[in-house]
């Protein structure tokens, strides 16, 4: 199933009861959240909130523990296969081989997905042309700046044209430029094949413009869930989404954003490195 063909009248994610530990570690806490199909959803929070947790869950990388996790209707325990050709993925973790050219990289994705054989060229193609990659196609990947590594991980994404985009922290370490570029062509396939969006970040001035409902986890709880105008206008009218995390959290973005950059940061060097 696609973006073209997934129903409007099922849930694109539909995570019910959701609990997951690590050791003595309870990661996420009796989760309920449901995601409307053709939303962009935000799922924010602290690092440790769980967000990374239920987005592996949800992409069937971790088998659910305790409860229920159903996309487009489908069960991630017992259709994992299914629910894995709906899904496209871009981890925080680099996912490009760098020996690679951009569009071999592109194409190996598209043989994972099992895009047909006749439609595998021109789907490359055009998800190459969406991201702004067809000049630099036949480069290989190890010459890309760290803003075209993330267009081409966006582009593996969407060559099978995914009922459900899931993004984990897409632009972290990128400057505002590759960062609106990034969101530019994630809107661009949005409203082209009527995909839903499921996304992390810790910029809320994105999540604040992109998504029509955010859902705030802190210590793996759901701590508030609406639309970003609506949570701001709980606290008063001056009110920024930030303050928002804030209120329900208790820590500052910067704190917060202190060990996600820490992490991630090796990953950026390395696609520094990469051009």
């Amino acid at each position: 199933m696609s973006a073209e063909t997934a129903s409007p009248a099922v849930p694109a994610a539909e995570i019910a009861g959701l609990s997951h530990r690590f050791g003595d570690h309870l990661a996420v806490d009796s989760l309920d959240l449901t995601v409307a199909p053709g939303e962009c959803f935000g799922l924010l929070g602290p690092n440790g909130a769980g967000k990374t947790t239920t987005l592996r869950v949800l992409n069937t990388l971790y088998p659910p523990q305790s409860g229920t996790v159903r996309v487009f209707g489908l069960d991630v325990r017992r259709d994992a296969m299914s629910v894995r050709r709906m899904l496209g993925y871009v981890p925080q973790q680099l996912s490009i081989e760098g020996a690679l050219t951009g569009r071999e990289n592109v194409s190996w994705f598209a043989r994972l997905f099992d895009v047909p054989r006749r439609e595998r060229a021109a789907r490359v193609a055009e998800v190459l042309e969406i991201v702004d990659l067809t000049d630099a196609a036949d480069r290989l990947a190890s010459t890309y700046s760290g803003g075209m590594v993330r267009r081409l991980e966006l582009a593996q994404a969407l060559v099978n044209r995914p009922a459900l985009l899931v993004l984990d922290e897409p632009t972290v370490g990128l400057d505002p430029v590759a960062r609106d570029s990034v969101w530019a062509r994630v809107q661009d396939m949005q409203e082209r094949y009527g995909m839903t969006v499921l996304l992390t970040t810790h910029y809320m001035e994105e999540a604040d413009i992109l998504c029509d409902r955010v859902a705030l986890m802190h210590l793996g709880r759901l701590r508030a869930l609406g639309s970003p105008t609506d949570l701001k206008a709980e606290l008063g009218p001056e009110a920024s989404l930030e303050d928002v995390f804030r209120h329900h959290t208790g820590e500052s973005l910067a704190a917060s954003e202190k060990g996600g950059l820490r992490d991630v940061r090796g990953t950026r060097r390395t696609a520094q490195r990469m051009g």
